[in-house]
């Protein structure tokens, strides 16, 4: 009867050993998700690309989209595991909610810019975006992505947003406006400046919107509840702060955060 007891104790043992390890193998190879916000497409892919040097065993997925639809989509139990936002506003909703392991914090402010792939966008101003011969002006959705909201708040400014009206065309975030700029479907895009630094698109000028007509792109970020037990997303947001990061982003145009 003990050695009965014994064998099974021992079998029962060794069972929950596999299940541990395999537990352990399936947390590990579990990916760490990012979502973030569209204008950090091309920064963020380097970051990630730099990350992956030093730590080669990371395994990692990025998600680009408009901060308000991702938003909506972590409160609604979309698994991810940090949240890079254009507007702080966001993350801070996240955390109001219970559903933030960090403070929200600030990582760059973003800046917005007249690009166009067939138009001389340096010479252009947001007046001249009035003019007959410019017929199609993509900007994002403005409802739920904050690029689209500061171009919206830039053109009230200068006065021209009702002489506008009939010509925007609304990408759902800041990479589908570049797009539609891009492809012609407009032939104007008031874009994210970290886009129009992106090599392809590089090869056209812009215009940088004075920062004083709209409210700043105080970007922010934050380790999500389901990420807060994962130290991949401590390590990646602690990565984010770090001069190699600090460069990428610098070098697409982001002013950093002090």
């Amino acid at each position: 009867m003990v050695l009965h007891c014994s064998g099974h104790i021992s079998s029962m043992r060794r069972l929950s050993l596999l299940l541990l390890l395999w537990c352990a193998g399936a947390h590990a190879s579990e990916p760490l998700r990012i979502a973030a916000a569209a204008d950090l497409r091309y920064a963020l892919d380097d970051i990630v690309e730099a990350y992956r040097q030093a730590h080669p065993e990371a395994n990692i997925e990025v998600l680009y989209g408009s901060s308000g639809k991702m938003t909506t989509q972590i409160l609604h139990g979309a698994p991810f595991d940090i949240f890079f936002s254009a507007d702080i506003a966001y993350p801070e909703r996240l955390r109001d909610r219970g559903l933030a392991a960090t403070e929200p914090a600030v990582y760059a402010m973003g800046r917005i810019v007249i690009w166009s792939n067939t138009l001389d966008a340096a010479s252009l101003t947001l007046e001249d975006l009035a003019s007959d011969d410019i017929r199609r002006i993509a900007i994002a959705q403005p409802a739920h992505a904050p690029y689209g909201l500061r171009a919206k708040e830039a053109l009230q400014s200068a006065g021209v947003w009702e002489a506008v009206q009939g010509k925007l065309v609304f990408g759902e975030n800041i990479a589908h406006a570049a797009q539609m700029a891009r492809s012609g479907a407009a032939q104007v895009g008031i874009i994210a400046l970290s886009l129009a630094k992106f090599p392809d698109l590089a090869t056209h000028g812009y215009h940088l919107i004075d920062d004083a007509l709209h409210k700043p792109l105080t970007q922010g970020y934050v380790v999500t509840r389901r990420g807060g037990g994962k130290p991949e997303a401590r390590a990646f947001a602690d990565f984010m702060a770090n001069e190699t990061a600090h460069d990428i982003m610098s070098r697409y145009g982001f002013v950093l955060a002090e």
